[in-house]
């Protein structure tokens, strides 16, 4: 029952003038309902369920005794308070009607005052029930919240401790590998160094180059660990722009023509010289978008890249880069997961083409904490186009 709402009280009495003259008592205080007989008086009961229940003994087919039985008899209606309304000077009868369950009796003819007083009494009686089972399915609201709340911490504790222990296998794992890795790294640059036969220099730049892709896996495990354990950092330090996009694109020209491809870079040659920012994860960043474009284009096909700033102001520049590609694209839907840890645009390409899916999600972590921006525009079978842009420092 809402705060504003009024009682209800269903008169049950197979004479109208009584009838009228209960309604007259009290529908000034509470909301009135009235049936004529048994029948009418259940099917009221169950529309309406009113709070009290002023129940005439005699009456024709169904009497109040029956009635009262009929609603003690229900789950739904055991606990609504019954007043029996008679003019039977019977203790027998009284006696009876309290057996069944009845509250109270009111005598007839009414007296205003003893009819007022008596409805009052069992109407706060309700009330008072009504407020104390809020009040405990309040509480029983509450605690079940304060266990979801230790729940939870529970929960997320653990999902901490199981989030620290993965990063630390993570990277325990990653430095281990990278010691037998270098260790091959360094063995291919002897040999290299000392001359090969030539019918195994084929063989010596595959070895080489798969194992190029296998330490950007490691390094890229490695920064998924530091991420997490909130030991990745920016470092800004001056560097030539010019150097780093020759070295990033050196690299790319070279595997795209295992491929069979052609890289077309475009720079614009009034960029600056020399910027203040984080080299090493800028060159990480671009170096990832050309992979993945090499990657993910099919032999014969074209990437371009270009490299521009705009928006001079003062010493602050922005660098802008897109690498465009003629691959297999990426649907909306895709796209829409493409930069999550962990994920691929489509989990066909990792077999496919390769990969563990944290390149692009590292990268956009990287521009995020340098203050800038990577997004992707393509269609399914048309290409992507993707860009960085960042505000970098003019030496």
């Amino acid at each position: 029952m809402s705060e504003n709402s009024r009682n209800s009280v269903l008169i049950v009495d197979d004479e109208t003038a009584n009838i009228i003259a209960l309604t007259n008592i009290l529908s000034q205080e509470y909301e009135v309902f009235a049936a004529k007989n048994g029948s009418d008086a259940l099917m009221l009961v169950d529309e309406h369920s009113p709070d009290l229940v002023l129940l005439d003994v005699l009456m024709p087919e169904m009497d109040g005794y029956e009635v009262i039985a009929r609603l003690k008899g229900s789950e739904a209606t055991r606990e609504m308070p019954v007043i029996f309304i008679t003019g039977l000077e019977n203790k027998e009868a009284e006696k009876k009607g309290l057996d069944l369950g009845a509250a109270d009796y009111i005598a007839k003819p009414f007296s205003t005052d003893i009819v007022k007083l008596r409805v009052q009494n069992q109407i706060r009686i309700v009330n008072q029930i009504r407020a104390l089972e809020e009040r405990d399915e309040m509480e029983r609201q509450l605690r079940k919240i304060q266990e979801l709340e230790v729940g939870l911490i529970a929960a997320k504790e653990l999902a901490e401790h199981s989030s620290r222990a993965k990063s630390e296998f993570l990277s325990r794992m990653s430095h281990e590998m990278r010691t037998p890795m270098n260790a091959i790294i360094g063995m291919m640059q002897i040999i290299k160094m000392r001359g090969a036969p030539d019918n195994i220099k084929g063989y010596l730049n595959e070895i080489d180059s798969a194992t190029g892709q296998l330490m950007s896996i490691i390094d890229d495990v490695l920064d998924v660990s530091s991420m997490e354990y909130g030991v990745f950092k920016i470092n800004n330090a001056a560097f030539d722009l010019g150097a780093l996009l020759k070295e990033v694109l050196d690299a790319a020209v070279y595997n795209a023509s295992l491929k069979k491809q052609v890289l077309v870079p475009h720079l614009e040659p009034s960029m600056p010289a020399r910027l203040v920012g984080d080299e090493k994860r800028l060159k990480q960043v671009i170096a990832t978008l050309l992979a993945n474009s090499v990657k993910f284009t099919p032999e014969l096909g074209e990437i371009r890249f270009s490299a521009r700033t705009q928006g001079n102001d003062g010493n602050m520049v922005t660098l802008q880069i897109e690498v465009v590609d003629s691959g297999i694209g990426i649907s909306e839907e895709q796209q829409g997961r493409l930069f999550d840890l962990f994920e691929q645009a489509d989990g066909s390409n990792t077999r496919k083409h390769g990969g563990i899916g944290v390149g692009l999600a590292l990268s956009k972590r990287i521009m995020d904490m340098m203050g800038g921006k990577i997004w992707v525009e393509s269609e399914l079978d048309k290409g992507a186009k993707f860009t960085i842009s960042c505000r970098l420092e003019v030496v």
